[in-house]
């Protein structure tokens, strides 16, 4: 019997993965400002999450690292919290009390569950995650480009039943359009190499404001680029689009 495998999207990239009973928050968002915009409904507020087991972070910047809703919501700041040694300093500034900094290859575990950091790039410092439990292996992306290191992935840890990854392309106009983030057609060759039972996209709604999107940022909000371009190249991998709020079990 395989442990039972769940996620639900709360937004953006911050996801609500479990595993059987250990429950575990992804790059958590649940604000916005004049320049952030989630671009699609928060499926819940802190206060609606319940217990959560581990916090899993993969860098600093606000869409991923909303600690001040977690705070302001009443969120257990006893909940082990890990990420990089960047999101670890902030974490603890903010009163949380089992802080673990883990870098590429680093893990730490928590109530049966093994968090490995693997490696990222963005505008700055970011891990992704691999996260085992239960005979079950998931990996997050957040948002990184796609690394040389992430093709090693399936034969360090096997079998991925769940790839979560970032696919907008997120450029910035003012450093010359520099790419930020994996776009859809490398996400898809990423999703080939990986081959999980299921891949979902995240990290594509979005937007930056009417004037934000004019002057400081390009994405690709789109996700059946992503889902047309793995059917292209692995058709038989399993894509889904995935609404905030919508429980998906994976087989």
């Amino acid at each position: 019997m395989k442990t039972p495998l769940k996620v639900t999207r709360i937004d953006h990239a911050c996801q609500l993965i479990e595993f059987g009973e250990i429950r575990v928050l992804t790059d958590p968002w649940f604000t916005q400002t004049a320049t952030y915009y989630p671009g699609e409904p928060t499926h819940l507020t802190v206060e609606e999450l319940g217990r959560i087991d581990a916090v899993a972070i993969s860098h600093e910047h606000y869409d991923h690292c909303d600690l001040d809703a977690l705070v302001a919501g009443g969120f257990d700041l006893d909940t082990p919290l890990i990420g990089p040694g960047t999101v670890a300093s902030i974490a603890r500034s903010k009163g949380f009390r089992d802080v673990r900094a883990i870098e590429a290859w680093e893990a730490t575990t928590v109530k049966g569950l093994s968090v490995t950091a693997t490696p990222g790039q963005h505008g700055v410092h970011e891990v992704t995650f691999v996260l085992q439990a239960g005979g079950r292996t998931v990996f997050f992306g957040g948002d990184s480009l796609r690394v040389p290191e992430l093709d090693t992935l399936p034969e360090r840890f096997g079998h991925f039943d769940l790839a979560l990854l970032p696919i907008n392309g997120l450029c910035v106009r003012p450093l010359n359009r520099q790419q930020m983030v994996m776009n859809a057609q490398q996400a898809a060759d990423l999703t080939a190499v990986l081959k999980p039972t299921l891949a979902v996209p995240q990290h594509y709604a979005f937007h930056s404001g009417h004037l934000g999107d004019q002057i400081m940022t390009k994405t690709d909000r789109d996700p059946l680029h992503y889902a047309d371009a793995v059917a292209r190249i692995a058709p038989e991998l399993d894509v889904r689009i995935v609404l905030p709020g919508v429980e998906v079990t994976v087989a």
